[in-house]
């Protein structure tokens, strides 16, 4: 068998392997080319998707309302000028406040006055917002049942997560912060707090709303929310649970628009809490001045 093959090999190989080459050169091409065509519709459908979620429902913007009065006006802004050696006085002062701010997992079940939550909430909705459409929702939750209810699918989602959904390295950088699935605090901080960002609204005839940015709507506005926290004299843990949202949202009977963005336990520390020993990036690390 090899004697008759070896003949036809000495005598036609090269042509065999001239003629396989350019074919071998045309696949490896044709699967980087491919490879990159697909990268792109990646980039473009994950850009697409952004240019979504920032801009929702744009091509329908001839059906739905506007989110501002065509013959809205303007009135003066009132503003009483500090001198400078007030506004340093008052950016020092605000910023030992908001500089004693930790993240605590450890809470105390003494109540706290309604009042002081709902102030709360109305300076988180003093936040900026793309065309002042104003996307949130603050769901303040203090019934017992309701948080027992709340901390179950928190926890049966959280034991998967760091069991199977979260990688090695994530679970190992926590290690030092000592978390885990167990979440007390969501049964003993007198108040949870529940952030929804509204991917559109929802006019009394039907119709839609643009929510212009409210991704960065709501971020800001979380951002304002947890320094009124601090600065009512409460504390609160900034907790995005994985793979939750879907389910919390419907407990607590929010609409498909609504997106879960921040879940807040919000009270007062327990006497025998304890923090992380970290410390913060000083000035000169997070501070670049172009003159």
């Amino acid at each position: 068998m090899l004697k008759d093959i070896l003949p036809f090999w000495t005598t036609y190989g090269q042509y065999v392997v001239i003629g396989i080459l350019p074919y071998l050169v045309y696949c490896f091409f044709l699967k980087k080319f491919t490879n990159i065509a697909a990268n792109r519709k990646n980039s473009n459908t994950e850009n697409a998707q952004e240019e979504d979620e920032n801009h929702e429902n744009v091509l329908d913007e001839d059906t739905d309302e506007p989110v501002l009065p065509k013959d809205l006006k303007s009135i003066p802004f009132k503003y009483v000028r500090p001198s400078e050696g007030e506004m340093v006085q008052r950016s020092i002062e605000f910023y030992n406040i908001a500089s004693a701010r930790r993240t605590l997992r450890f809470f105390s079940s003494d109540p706290v006055p309604p009042e002081v939550i709902h102030n709360i909430i109305r300076t988180a909705g003093t936040s900026p917002s793309g065309a002042h459409t104003e996307p949130w929702t603050f769901v303040v939750v203090s019934n017992t049942c309701t948080k027992e209810r709340i901390r179950e699918i928190v926890e049966l989602e959280e034991e998967i997560n760091y069991k199977k959904r979260m990688s090695k390295k994530w679970v190992t950088d926590l290690k030092p912060l000592k978390t885990n699935w167990v979440k007390e605090y969501l049964t003993t901080a007198p108040y949870l707090i529940f952030v929804f960002k509204q991917t559109y609204g929802v006019l009394p005839d039907g119709k839609k709303k643009h929510h212009y940015y409210h991704e960065l709507s709501v971020s800001i506005a979380c951002g304002i929310l947890i320094t009124a926290i601090q600065y009512a004299g409460l504390v609160t843990l900034t907790s995005t649970p994985l793979n939750c949202g879907p389910a919390l949202r419907t407990l607590l009977g929010r609409p498909s628009s609504e997106k879960l963005t921040l879940l807040l336990p919000v009270g007062y520390p327990a006497n025998d809490a304890t923090v992380p020993a970290l410390r913060r990036k000083p000035l000169d690390d997070i501070l670049i001045e172009v003159n």
